[in-house]
This record gives C-alpha cells, sequence and structure tokens, in this order.
C-alpha cells in the first residue's frame, strides 16, 4: 500500500493572530507525529501551487480575486468573525488546495493508492462565494470537480468526519446527483446546517449527533445512514474531509470520539472505497484543535491509511 502525504511550508504562514484556534501549531503538532519510523514508509511530496482555473471550477472568478484583495500586506485582515487572513494566507491557500488536487492525480493514476492532505486552511465551510468558518477555498470540493474533469470519474463521493458540518461542500454538491456528501457532526453547532432533512437531489446523507454522544453513537450514525448511502451511490472516487474535532478532547464541540474510532471510519471508507473505486481514496485535513488530540487521531488515520 503507498499513502501519499502532501503538505507544505507555506502553509505554516497562514497567521490567524493570538489566540485562534486555527493556528500553525496544529499542522506541526501532525508534523511531528508523522515523523517517526512507523511513517518511514509514506511517499512523501511538497504540495504544489492550485492552478487557479481548478479553483473557478467551484469558486466563481470574481470571488476568488475578492479573497486574493483582501489578503494584506501587514497584520491581519477578517472575512468574517471568525475567519482572519494575513500576507501569508494566499500562498498557503493555493498549497492547500493544490495538495488536494495533487493527491487526486497521483491516486487517479494509480501512482499512490491513497493520499493524506496536511494542510491548512482548512476547506470545508467555504461555500462557492463565501468564505466562513476559518475556510477561504473549499479544496475538497475542488479536488471532486478535479477528479471528474481531468480524470474522468462520473459519480464522486466526500465523507465528512469533522464535528462541525461541511456546509460549503454540502452548497457545491446539493444540486449534481452525480457528487454524493455524507457527514457525521455535532447539532446544534456551528453552522447550523446539516438536518437530515438536508437531502440535496438525494445526493446529501446527514447524520447529526447530539452533545455528549461518544463511538456507540457515531458508529451507529456510519453504519446506519452514511455507509449504506455510500454504497448505494456507488462512488468511482472517494474524498474525506478528515476533522479530528469530535475529539473527547477538543475545546470546540461535545463529542466524546478516541482515536479507535478515527481508525474504525478509516477503515470503512477504505472498504467503500475498496468495493466501488478501486481503492482510489483521498482524505484531507479538517478541523481539530487539542494539539495531543489532533496529533494522535492523525496518526491513527494516516496508519490505517497505509494499511499498517
Amino acid at each position: 500500500m503507498t499513502t501519499l502525504l502532501l503538505t507544505h511550508p507555506a502553509c505554516l504562514e497562514h497567521d490567524t493572530g493570538f489566540g485562534h484556534p486555527e493556528r500553525a501549531d496544529r499542522l506541526r503538532a501532525i508534523e511531528d507525529a508523522l515523523a517517526g519510523k512507523d511513517f518511514a514508509d509514506l511517499k512523501r511530496e511538497r504540495a504544489p501551487r492550485a492552478d487557479l482555473d481548478a479553483i473557478e471550477r467551484l469558486h466563481p472568478k470574481a470571488y476568488v480575486e475578492m479573497v486574493q484583495a483582501e489578503i494584506p500586506k501587514q497584520n491581519h485582515n477578517w472575512l468574517d468573525p471568525d475567519t482572519v487572513v494575513s500576507p501569508g494566507s494566499w500562498e498557503a491557500v493555493l498549497r492547500a488546495t493544490g495538495a488536494v488536487l495533487r493527491a487526486v492525480d497521483q491516486v487517479a493514476t494509480g501512482e499512490a493508492d491513497n493520499a493524506f492532505c496536511a494542510v491548512r486552511p482548512p476547506g470545508h465551510h467555504a461555500e462557492p462565494s463565501k468564505a466562513m468558518g476559518f475556510c477561504l477555498f473549499n479544496s475538497v470540493a475542488v479536488g471532486a470537480l478535479h477528479a471528474r474533469a481531468k480524470h474522468g470519474a462520473k459519480r464522486i463521493a466526500v465523507i465528512d468526519f469533522d464535528v462541525h458540518h461541511g456546509n460549503g461542500t454540502q452548497a457545491a454538491f446539493w444540486e449534481d446527483k452525480d457528487l454524493f456528501y455524507g457527514s457525521s457532526h455535532q447539532m446544534p453547532l456551528f453552522p447550523g446546517t446539516g438536518a437530515k432533512d438536508e437531502t440535496g437531489v438525494g445526493n446529501i446523507c446527514n447524520a447529526p449527533l447530539s452533545p455528549g454522544d461518544g463511538s456507540e453513537d457515531f458508529r451507529a450514525a456510519f453504519e446506519a445512514r452514511i455507509l449504506p448511502a455510500l454504497d448505494k451511490f456507488a462512488p468511482d472516487f472517494l474524498l474525506v474531509s478528515a476533522g479530528f474535532d469530535a475529539h473527547l478532547k477538543d475545546p470546540l464541540a461535545q463529542i466524546r470520539l478516541l482515536e479507535p474510532d478515527f481508525a474504525w471510519v478509516t477503515e470503512k471508507l477504505m472498504a467503500a472505497a475498496a468495493k466501488h473505486a478501486g481503492g482510489k481514496l483521498v482524505s484531507t485535513l479538517e478541523g481539530g484543535y487539542d494539539l495531543e488530540a489532533l496529533a494522535d487521531s492523525s496518526a491513527v488515520h494516516v496508519k490505517t491509511l497505509m494499511g499498517a
């Protein structure tokens, strides 16, 4: 099993300011966790810059230009009350999105079996024309459209186990029957979307969890709702929004998952990819704000991808 790890130092230069939970130390913690001997067999690459044409398959040109224009020459600028940019943010978001595009290319062509993109800023809250929730460009949705445009994928799924609902991915996929979005997430919680009755054109499957839910509830949500819907959709390419903020230690939510839960869901998604998509799976980092929990959870996710 060849697992590709994509990251880039520019992702550390997206400076969100003192006290912001989505900070560069998140990526440093993951990098440290993946530096050990257990991960010696990873295929490691630096993420390339995303081509703007690929981003603009999802995000209108005017929106992309607006984001670029809002990048400050110094200090910080705020796109909404949660979403901050700094002088390094443009390069960071191009590398974060570029990582997913490169991963899709490598997995689609068989150069890697699967991939994990250790990048920031995250993406799943970014709607086609709106930055929000720490997110500028929706890299996982951009990656899905790239798999279709460049590699002929017909039916593409994104599964999202971040504790916050990926409203941006849902909005991007809402009217396209050949794109599937499945999400487990806490409700009520930011961004306020993700109810069970939000189904798009039958291609959206939300499995909300309640504050205090733990392993049994999470696994039941996948077994009862998300995995059967994914199996019925039968994707020929699978992407994962891998947020680790449903961990017991995370400060931004109240779900009580532990590392074995992230290994379990990774195994289930790998099995679905093997069944329908020749194993083609690309995962990208979303949330996770307790550094120790994030590092440990990312490590078990990647180790599972490696078949370890």
